[in-house]
């Protein structure tokens, strides 16, 4: 059809134009990601004592879109994770300036609160061993096949409930933490009152969302002094005593809320609660031992389910605004009743506050996937707050002059987000590849380095 160009013409169009060297700068210096805000308007460096410009730049410049979702933007869930990584290793290793080194010898350990069944699922149980089992349908599941998670019997699955869980996973985790340190202080022979006066409990948890739709909260669990990581932690907690109580806990826990025929509704922690002590990670070690699990991989893994949106589970990645929207999924029929049930019940008053409607498209999970507790490490804000510091400092460096002999103005307007269209995005994206394969290749090299050393 004439006038219609294929998108490898685009990009090679887009390439041979004048200003790409310039365009792909820009794109490279937000590592490549797919949904920038771009911003119009200058900078200037001035001597004080002179009046001397030093340094100016004018015209567009990108900002990365700091989405911490994959399947958004990979290069800005990147930086995500590895500021996750960062802030769960501070609390497991301690050495930054909020975290001493010897929050390495408090109790700690790492566990998984699983949700309730709702109805049994398609599954793939494996054997110790490693062989398949079949599923209750009579399968043997692909590890890739959609239907893994998604219900045997549709008719019967409880969609309310497991809406109704999700929308309050956060509440009962909130009272989880409250039993928690009433079971530390019952272990002591203290009052709960008393208890934050001889210890401190810290966690830093992560939610990942199971193939099923519904979240798992992974996390690091420590106790501390009472004012703190820098606080000695009481003898008489120990890791096991530690670990006896969050089995209590999860176990005590519940949460009555009304269904929509106001029936009595009790929310509960599933039945499994995984609990691994955490181990000090020698120079290159990674592998789990004995049960337990290493502050590398562990702060790995968090970092790593913090990135994702709905998980493994099939679901739109932006708020839905209509019936429209949910008539228009692409998802399995599971996932899309699970949907739909939120957005049906954000109808109900009695519901108002959960705000299903904002939280659909996250299948009525309406917490955040990564949080802590105040003491538990430094916060995103902090490094994020340094890593800008330390360009800051750098770009003075360069021009060989130090804040205090200069003055920096920033002038910028909103233009848009993203790109003009599908081509650069394309190159955006292979920008961002690039760039990832370089990272990991410096990773596997310094890892080699130091298991070789």
């Amino acid at each position: 059809m004439t006038g219609v160009t294929s998108l490898e013409d685009r990009i090679s169009n887009r390439v041979k134009a004048m200003d790409y060297r310039g365009w792909r700068a820009k794109v490279e210096q937000t590592g490549g990601c797919l949904n920038p805000v771009r911003m119009s308007g200058s900078w200037t460096v001035n001597d004080t004592t002179t009046g001397t410009l030093l340094a100016e730049h004018s015209g567009a410049i990108f900002a990365p879109c700091g989405n911490r979702r994959y399947t958004v933007c990979p290069a800005c869930s990147e930086r995500y994770a590895a500021d996750a990584f960062h802030l769960v290793r501070a609390g497991l290793a301690g050495g930054s300036k909020d975290v001493p080194l010897s929050v390495a010898d408090k109790p700690r350990v790492f566990a998984t609160l699983t949700a309730p069944s709702f109805g049994p699922v398609h599954n793939r149980r494996t054997t110790r061993t490693g062989k398949v089992l079949p599923c209750a349908c009579g399968a043997w599941h692909h590890p890739a096949d959609p239907n893994i998670g998604t219900a045997l019997e549709p008719d019967t699955y409880d969609y309310v409930g497991a809406v109704l869980w999700q929308a309050n996973a956060g509440k009962l985790w909130h009272r989880f933490v409250i039993t928690l340190r009433r079971k530390l202080a019952h272990a002591a022979g203290l009052t709960v009152r008393t208890f934050k006066e001889h210890a401190r409990l810290s966690y830093a948890k992560v939610a990942e969302n199971q193939r099923r739709g519904l979240v798992h909260f992974h996390a690091v669990i420590r106790v501390d002094g009472p004012n703190g990581p820098n606080d000695q932690t009481p003898n008489w907690i120990t890791s096991a005593v530690l670990e006896d109580a969050i089995t209590a806990a999860a176990q005590a826990v519940s949460l009555a809320i009304p269904r929509p025929d106001g029936t009595a509704f009790e929310l509960e922690w599933g039945t499994q609660t995984d609990i691994r002590h955490i181990r000090p990670a020698n120079a290159g070690e990674v592998e789990d031992a004995n049960g337990e699990i290493s502050e590398h991989r562990l702060a790995g893994y968090v970092a790593k389910y913090a990135t994702k949106g709905t998980g493994k589970t099939e679901g739109p990645d932006r708020p839905i605004r209509s019936q429209l929207d949910i008539d228009h999924l692409h998802v399995s029929g599971h996932h899309r009743q699970i949907i739909q049930t939120a957005w049906d019940l954000g109808m109900l008053p009695q519901y108002e506050e959960l705000n299903l409607h904002r939280w659909a498209h996250m299948l009525g999970f309406r917490g955040h996937f990564l949080t802590k507790s105040r003491a538990y490490s430094t916060t995103f804000k902090t490094i994020r707050g340094d890593r800008r510091e330390w360009r800051r400092q750098d770009a003075l460096e360069r021009l060989g002059v130090t804040e205090e002999t200069v003055t920096v103005v920033n002038s910028w307007i909103f233009t848009g987000i993203g790109y003009r269209d599908d081509a650069e995005r394309a190159l955006a994206h292979a920008i961002s590849e690039r760039q990832q394969q370089n990272r990991n290749a410096k990773r596997r090299a310094d890892h080699e380095y130091i298991v070789g050393a």
